[in-house]
Order: C-alpha cells, then sequence, then structure tokens
C-alpha cells in the first residue's frame, strides 16, 4: 500500500505541475482546447486570473512533492493527507461548480490515495 500511495501522490503531484504549466504558461493554447466551453475572447482578460489559479495549483504540487523528503514516517503522512485533502477539496469544487470531469481528474486520484494512506 505505501509504494501505490507514493505513485498516487507522484501523479497527483505531476497533474498538478501540469495545471500549474498550462493556466500560467498556456492558457490561450492549452487553457481554449481543455476549457471548450469557455468563449475564446474570454481567455486574454482572463489570462491574469489563470495564471493566480496556476500558482496555487504548483503549492498543491510542491507540498506532495516535499512528502518524498520527509524522513519521519507519521509527519509525511499528514502532510500527504493535508495536501490531498487540499485537492480533494478543489476538486469536488470544481467538479461541481466548473465540469464533472474534474471530479474523476482531481479528487478521485486524491481521495483514493487518502484512503490508502489511512488504511495501510
Amino acid at each position: 500500500m505505501e509504494i501505490a500511495s507514493k505513485i498516487i501522490i507522484g501523479i497527483v503531484a505531476l497533474e498538478h505541475l501540469y495545471f500549474l504549466y498550462f493556466e500560467m504558461f498556456a492558457w490561450e493554447t492549452i487553457g481554449k482546447r481543455t476549457f471548450r466551453s469557455l468563449a475564446p475572447e474570454l481567455f486574454k482578460p482572463t489570462k491574469a486570473m489563470a495564471a493566480n489559479q496556476g500558482l496555487y495549483n504548483g503549492f498543491l504540487a510542491a507540498g506532495l512533492i516535499w512528502t518524498f523528503f520527509i524522513t519521519d514516517p507519521i509527519w509525511s503522512k499528514n502532510i500527504a493527507l493535508f495536501f490531498l485533502g487540499c485537492v480533494s477539496v478543489a476538486g469536488i469544487y470544481g467538479g461541481i461548480t466548473a465540469s464533472k470531469k474534474i471530479i474523476y481528474v482531481q479528487a478521485i486520484p486524491a481521495l483514493i490515495c487518502s484512503f490508502l494512506l489511512v488504511y495501510k
């Protein structure tokens, strides 16, 4: 279970690094392909807002990556659960307010990993 949880933490962290990249640096290209429900003319005026979201996604990724370097297993688990909880809440909220797909891409992997960490 420990290996599985570390793999999922890595995947969730990589996802959030990708979100950071496209929201901060490729909002007008990848963002348009990702959020097709938004009118194309909205991407330029919302670029700064998307970059801010990307920065927050980077903080989530940094927190999850940090858990790989914490030597105390209890602290590592607790920090991972905190950041996975943040990802889960953001994913559920995004799924309710923006697109149901966000629940599957963001929240469910974080919830599965949290389950694995708690019940290992």
